[in-house]
C-alpha cells in the first residue's frame, strides 16, 4: 500500500485526473476499476471518480509497489541551455520572452529543446521546481506561439497560478494579448474581425469562413494601424480568441497578409523581404500582455501591462520601412 499526501499543487482537481498524471502509464479504465473495487481510497474511505481533492487529503493505493512503479513515468530534466528572455517573474508567474525559431511545446520532430523544457530546467536550477518532490505538477505555459513567432509566453509556476491563468484566459478579456506585425497594403482604420476557422490536418493550414460548420471554431481579431508607408503597414493586433494561425490567416483573408509568411503570405513580397532584410519567416511578435483582471493569487496583476521589445532584426525592418511614415 502507498499513501499520497495531497499538497497545494495537487488540490482542486478530480482524483481520476490526478491519478492519470501520477500513474501516467495506467489506463483510465484501470483507475476507474481500482476506485470502484475500493483499491483506491481517500482518507481511508471509499471515493468516487469525480471527487475533488483538497489540501491535506491522503490517497491510499492498495496496489503492490511493483505495480505502482510500473505505472509511473519518470520525469526528466532536459540538459539544455536557456535562450529565452524574462519579461517579468515572481513566485507565481514567469513571462518568458520566446525567440523566433523555438517551439513552445514538444512535437513529433522535437522533444527536447523547447521553451517549456528550458523553463523547467531554469526553475530546477533555481530550486523552484523539483520533480522528485512534486507528485504530478509540472510548470506549464497557458498560451502558445508558433515556432517562428517571437514574444511573451505566460508560464504558471504552481498549480494555483495555472488554474487561475486558465480561468482568466477562458474569460477571454481578463488577459489581453497584443502583437506587432507588418502587413501588405495600406491599413487605414481600426477594425474588428469575426469569423470561423477550420483546420486542414493534411496541410497544417487553416481556412477562414463566414459561417459555422462542423469542425470550425469561432475567431475574433481586432487590429489597428500604427504606421503605414502606403505599400506596407505596421499594425497592432489583439486576439480575443487564440486559435492556430489565427492572426496570419485572418489578416490574409482580408487582403493584408503578413510579410514573410510562407503559408498565407504573398510569395513575391516574401522573396523581396528575404533578399533585402534576410527575413525568412513571418513578421509577428507578441509584444504586450495586459491583465484586465487578476483572479485569486494573481489579484496583484490587475491593471498591469508587460512589454517585450521587437527582436533586433524585426526592429531594423520597422525602422527602414517606417522611419519617415505617419
Amino acid at each position: 500500500m502507498r499513501e499520497i499526501n495531497i499538497g497545494k499543487n495537487e488540490e482542486n482537481q478530480r482524483i481520476d485526473k490526478f491519478l492519470r498524471k501520477y500513474m501516467a502509464k495506467a489506463s483510465l479504465s484501470f483507475i476507474y476499476k481500482m476506485i470502484r473495487k475500493k483499491n483506491i481510497k481517500v482518507n481511508k474511505k471509499r471515493t468516487e471518480n469525480h471527487y475533488i481533492l483538497k489540501e491535506g487529503d491522503y490517497i491510499q493505493l492498495y496496489l503492490s509497489e511493483e505495480t505502482i512503479e510500473g505505472f509511473i513515468e519518470k520525469k526528466e530534466i532536459k540538459k539544455i541551455e536557456k535562450n529565452f528572455g524574462i519579461v517579468y517573474e515572481d513566485k507565481n508567474i514567469l513571462l518568458a520572452e520566446k525567440p523566433q525559431g523555438l517551439l513552445v511545446h514538444e512535437d513529433l520532430k522535437e522533444n527536447e529543446n523547447t521553451l517549456v523544457n528550458q523553463v523547467i530546467k531554469y526553475l530546477y536550477d533555481n530550486k523552484e521546481y523539483d520533480p522528485e518532490v512534486e507528485k504530478t505538477f509540472v510548470p506549464a505555459s497557458v498560451n502558445r506561439l508558433d515556432r517562428n513567432t517571437s514574444g511573451i509566453v505566460m508560464i504558471g509556476k504552481n498549480n494555483e497560478t495555472l488554474q487561475n491563468l486558465n480561468e482568466m484566459i477562458r474569460n477571454k478579456e481578463d488577459v489581453r494579448k497584443y502583437y506587432l506585425t507588418i502587413v501588405k497594403g495600406n491599413v487605414k482604420d481600426k477594425k474588428e474581425l469575426k469569423g470561423y476557422l477550420i483546420k486542414d490536418e493534411k496541410t497544417n493550414k487553416v481556412k477562414i469562413i463566414d459561417s459555422k460548420k462542423q469542425g470550425a471554431k469561432e475567431i475574433h481579431t481586432i487590429y489597428q494601424k500604427i504606421k503605414t508607408n502606403g505599400q506596407y503597414s505596421l499594425i497592432e493586433v489583439e486576439i480575443i480568441t487564440g486559435r492556430t494561425h489565427q492572426i496570419r490567416a485572418h489578416l490574409a483573408s482580408i487582403g493584408h497578409p503578413l510579410v514573410g509568411d510562407g503559408k498565407y503570405g504573398d510569395m513575391k513580397i516574401n522573396k523581396n523581404f528575404k533578399n533585402q532584410f534576410g527575413l525568412k519567416h513571418q513578421f509577428l511578435h507578441a509584444y504586450k500582455i495586459y491583465f484586465e483582471q487578476g483572479i485569486g493569487n494573481l489579484g496583484y496583476l490587475k491593471g498591469k501591462s508587460f512589454y517585450s521589445n521587437l527582436p533586433q532584426k524585426l526592429e531594423k525592418i520597422k525602422i527602414d520601412l517606417f522611419s519617415s511614415s505617419l
